[in-house]
């Protein structure tokens, strides 16, 4: 999936750098660890700030799962680190722990948010996910994607497309 959205992000003229964190470089399978989470960070504070001195710019920061959930609280942190998230099926919660809420940091996000969720995703419903993009207080929006889990689906072409065009009408608004 992540290289079916780099690639409709490039035709459509907008770069991409994709970049494994720290875990994943050192683990190619298998959950991260609590542990990775602070390490995870300080890679893609690394990664952004190469790519500011590179570029300048307007630069959004972003992640699938695991991933995005670590870009979030990154931005939560430092908000000059990225101008604007693209989290894709962020995982709110653990699988039958809905009560175990991952939003602890979203009310410190001051950046835009655009989040990409499936229907079937069982790290949270579209109800709840809607409920936690609540506390954040900058601009948001939810694309929500039917019949799909934590995966986004087999369409990867055609929900690749929908998310640069749901970005660019995002980012332009």
């Amino acid at each position: 999936m992540l290289v079916a959205i780099a690639k409709a992000f490039g035709a459509a003229g907008i770069e991409v750098i994709r970049y494994d964190l720290p875990f994943r470089q050192q683990r190619p399978h298998g959950p991260p660890r609590p542990g990775d989470a602070a390490r995870d960070q300080a890679g893609l504070r690394e990664e952004m700030r190469k790519l500011r001195e590179r570029k300048g710019g307007r630069i959004w920061m972003g992640g699938q799962s695991y991933g995005g959930r670590q870009a979030s609280m990154l931005a939560a942190e430092s908000p000059d680190v990225a101008d604007g998230l693209l989290l894709l099926s962020y995982p709110l919660h653990a699988p039958g722990k809905p009560t175990q809420l991952r939003t602890a940091h979203l009310p410190k996000i001051r950046v835009p948010v655009l989040f990409v969720h499936g229907s079937r995703d069982p790290f949270g419903s579209f109800e709840e996910m809607r409920k936690a993009i609540a506390f954040i207080p900058s601009r948001t929006k939810l694309v929500e994607v039917e019949g799909v889990g934590h995966d986004l689906g087999k369409d990867r072409a055609g929900l690749a497309q929908r998310i640069v065009t749901e970005f660019e009408a995002f980012r332009d608004s």
